[in-house]
């Protein structure tokens, strides 16, 4: 099938040739027939249009087994009908694909066991895992528990979790803009290099935000008081001048995107849910250090998962 169009390529320096290897990597999406899963799909095709790759839609035969069990009462079904309800589910998402993104190439791929591990293990050839956030099977536990984080921390090439967009997501200051959350690590940066080549693709702007927690010291006799105010001006000083250091160089490889910084002196998760509200989407790494070090780790990851207004990607370090 022959693609229409081009794929917009950034200004790299020497050395970047792999931002391009994956930038035309093909997308796997994780695919149920779920609503959750439609709207990945959905994610996925538009991505792949932009990036003019192809999309493999993937199912998990647990999916399959949760899927129809129910139908057939105790002992279950054969494997032969596993295979079939699994295959039918598939069909329908290749002829959706079909249909909505005809220019888009297009496969197909049943896995047997964990959704989760063979998620994992497309990555190894993917640019992008996409999955919902809701959908039926092994793939409804995505975001409810010990598969989102497993993902999220073995994850071998970026993880995207669909939200729906919702009326209430259209207020934020960042609405209609990609926004990358900002900590100083190896891993936020490799966050804003796909912020920026997702904000370039879609010809929208960027927003860093980076956030810092204002503490509260031990006083006399074991009163609590606030920072006082020189040193908040100090701290928010030097988070501006590392949010500048790790900008700087960016704008001239993406011209076309118009690059913001916002420092908010705030809890991390707080400042990147209020961020997120209409925005096009939300980067952030799987790990780092300062505020955002727990990002996907425990109970933080699951808050900016559960409560983000937008389309969530995480990226994962590199293998090299």
């Amino acid at each position: 099938m022959t693609l229409t169009g081009s794929v917009p390529t950034p200004n790299l320096k020497e050395g970047d040739n792999r931002e391009v290897a994956m930038i035309h990597k093909p997308i796997v999406v994780g695919f149920d027939g779920s609503s959750g899963s439609r709207e990945a799909l959905e994610w996925a095709l538009d991505a792949a249009r932009l990036r003019g790759v192809a999309v493999e839609i993937m199912f998990a035969l647990d999916s399959a087994t949760a899927l129809v069990v129910p139908m057939y009462g105790y002992g279950g079904p054969s494997e032969e009908v596993l295979i079939k309800e699994a295959e039918t589910i598939l069909a329908d998402g290749l002829a959706y694909a079909k249909s909505n993104a005809p220019t888009v190439p297009v496969s197909t791929t049943l896995k047997q066991g964990s959704a989760v591990r063979a998620l994992i293990a497309a990555g190894q050839h993917a640019s992008v895992a996409v999955v919902g956030t809701r959908g039926l099977g092994t793939f409804s536990e995505l975001l409810l528990g010990s598969t989102s984080v497993q993902l999220a921390a073995h994850g071998t090439c970026p993880t995207v979790v669909v939200r729906p967009a919702t009326k209430e997501g259209y207020s934020g200051a960042q609405a209609g803009r990609v926004v990358v959350g900002i900590d100083g690590s190896g891993l936020a940066k490799q966050a804003l290099g796909l912020g920026l080549a997702e904000a370039s693709l879609r010809g929208v702007g960027l927003t860093a935000v980076c956030a810092w927690d204002v503490p509260y010291l031990d006083l006399t006799g074991g009163r609590v008081g606030s920072m006082p105010s020189d040193l908040i001006a100090s701290e928010d000083q030097e988070v501006r001048a590392m949010l500048g250091e790790i900008v700087a160089g960016w704008q001239e490889r993406y011209p076309d995107v118009d690059i913001r910084r916002e420092v908010v002196a705030s809890k991390p998760v707080d400042a990147l849910v209020d961020a997120s509200r209409g925005a096009e989407l939300l980067v952030v790494g799987s790990r780092g250090r300062g505020g955002f070090k727990a990002l996907l780790l425990g109970s933080v990851s699951h808050a900016v998962l559960h409560h983000a207004q937008c389309t969530t990607a995480i990226v994962h370090p590199r293998g090299d």
